[in-house]
């Protein structure tokens, strides 16, 4: 089922520090160039008074809200989501994102924290990582002894239990972590290329570029994705061939 698109109106009128106080609770590490960037970018449109200076509506704010609830839900690049409100904001009622994603992100996090690359990162030790990934203590040593996951200080995150979770689901079909030490060597590759990338960004010392590089980084991480997804399908359907 469709979400409901945020309408850019209300007569409340918040500077950019009252709406990140507002935007807090849910998106803790939402920044005053992260905001502005998503502008930049087209995505949100505040009214500016005479001199200059932003001013926020209720209906902004709320579509501040949606977009960072996509990006932390369901993990969709900024321009996949411009392509919808840019729909939405021609009178058109789209049914779904591009290439058929869910349109109803979480409120909220399902547990606090619960999300990549948005706020509160989780931290669990191996005891609950066992228990949510329903991994074995075999399994949680061979995935660490094969570079799979790493714990700080004896904590592991919300991307450890994934591969945790992924790994156990693995395991049913026989493959093991020593199998699946391509699959980190693979991603270390990606990253370096999109440290490369990004690097002239990064090198900047203002928060606006350090903003963009990070979502830059994003973005290519994605498009890696929808890459590597479609050459693994591409090979599998010639498997029956």
């Amino acid at each position: 089922m469709a979400a409901a698109q945020p309408e850019r109106k209300g007569a409340v009128a918040l500077n950019i520090g009252e709406v990140l106080a507002t935007l807090a609770e849910d998106f803790p590490s939402m920044t005053a160039s992260k905001i502005r960037f998503l502008e930049d970018k087209g995505l949100i449109a505040p009214h500016r008074t005479p001199s200059g200076y932003r001013q926020y509506s209720d209906g902004d704010v709320e579509r501040l809200r949606f977009i960072l609830a996509l990006q932390r839900d369901q993990y969709l690049p900024l321009k996949v989501i411009k392509d919808y409100l840019d729909a939405v904001d021609r009178g058109e009622r789209p049914e779904s994102l591009p290439g058929g994603a869910s349109i109803a992100p979480l409120a909220v996090p399902e547990e606090p924290g619960a999300q990549w690359g948005g706020a509160r990162p989780r931290s669990l030790g191996e005891a609950q990582l066992r228990a949510e990934s329903g991994a074995s203590a075999a399994l949680v040593e061979a995935m660490a002894t094969f570079g799979l996951i790493s714990a700080e200080d004896g904590r592991f995150d919300e991307h450890d239990l994934a591969v945790a979770r992924s790994c156990v689901a693995l395991a049913d079909h026989g493959l093991e972590p020593r199998h699946l030490r391509p699959f980190q060597t693979t991603a270390e590759r990606e990253v370096a290329l999109i440290e490369r990338a990004v690097a002239p960004s990064a090198s900047r010392r203002d928060p606006a570029s350090r903003v963009r590089a990070a979502e830059e980084a994003r973005e290519l991480g994605e498009l890696f994705l929808t890459l590597h997804r479609a050459l693994v399908h591409g090979l599998i359907s010639r498997m029956d061939g």
